[in-house]
């Protein structure tokens, strides 16, 4: 079964959802009108028509109803101003019913049939007073939608720590699992306010290296590097080995003076020759004095 699908993105770095695009010659950006499940929708071409084999799905898929009108952005206008009005509303009726709960955003549908509030609580909240208070108001439907703290970072959006914008709001379409472990694998400090994102959870962005870091680390180990914690001999002197740059492929060894050096792997001094004499001097046996051997000699 050949389909022309288009592939469809109503929120920037929001999931892309495949449609039909019919008879409609679309290209990458272009605004359009869609059919969802609870109504027609404005969003952009992410990825361009294309045909596809594939097998009959068990849900066909929803068409492109259109390309987008300057009548459409004007409608898109008026949600969005409508989005803000309730935005102030519902925030002063929380404030009434002191509700514990933090609304951070309003989302219309293309027409107007219904409004979504997003909210981040730290348990369950009972808004059933609050709903009946909003659909006297605004005379259409209301869903209260209680979400992660990761979620309100991605719709909201701001600054991370490296000044760039935030990878959620961006250009992640999912979120994955972040461990501590990463934050070690990698050799990061384990301080919490140096490694969590906006969100107060674990950055993001530690995922990106970690499978680099990861093989690096397992190379490094198959070279029978020192092990962190160890003592170890160098060109420059006895010393701990404090952690492992397997990126830049060096050692960071705290040295007896209390100096901390990075050496190369080759600066390590094998225990097998640190415990030979220097050349040019006899091996001194055990319980011998130095010089011992010289003045049996003469």
């Amino acid at each position: 079964m050949t389909v022309k699908i288009v592939g469809v993105r109503f929120k920037p770095a929001g999931k892309v959802y495949d449609f039909d695009a019919g008879a409609f010659v679309l290209n990458q950006g272009d605004p359009v009108i869609v059919e969802t499940e609870q109504g027609l929708g404005f969003g952009y071409v992410a990825v361009s028509a294309a045909y596809r084999e594939e097998a009959a799905p068990e849900k066909a898929l929803k068409k492109v109803f259109r390309l987008a009108s300057p009548k459409d952005f004007e409608q898109r206008e008026k949600n969005r101003e409508a989005e803000r009005r309730a935005h102030i509303y519902c925030l002063d009726c929380i404030k009434s019913l002191k509700l514990p709960m933090n609304l951070f955003s309003v989302e219309s549908t293309f027409d107007a049939n219904k409004l979504t509030f997003f909210f981040t609580a730290e348990g369950r909240v009972d808004f059933r007073e609050l709903v009946k208070i909003l659909v006297r108001e605004f005379r259409t439907r209301i869903e209260m939608r209680q979400v992660g703290i990761r979620n309100q970072a991605k719709m909201c959006g701001g600054l991370g720590r490296c000044g760039r914008a935030l990878c959620c709001a961006t250009f992640l379409e999912k979120f994955e699992p972040v461990s501590i472990r990463m934050a070690k694998e990698q050799g990061l400090s384990l301080n919490p306010t140096k490694i969590s994102g906006q969100c107060g959870r674990l950055m993001c962005c530690l995922t990106y290296e970690n499978a680099t870091y990861r093989q690096l680390k397992t190379e490094r180990m198959k070279a029978n590097w020192p092990k962190v914690g160890r003592m170890i001999h160098t060109t420059q002197g006895k010393g701990k080995v404090i952690r492992h740059n397997v990126i830049g492929n060096r050692i960071a060894v705290r040295l007896e003076t209390g100096q901390e050096a990075e050496i190369a792997p080759d600066a390590v001094i094998p225990e097998d020759k640190t415990d030979h004499p220097p050349e040019g001097q006899p091996e001194q046996k055990p319980g011998q004095k130095p010089g011992q051997e010289k003045d049996k000699k003469k």
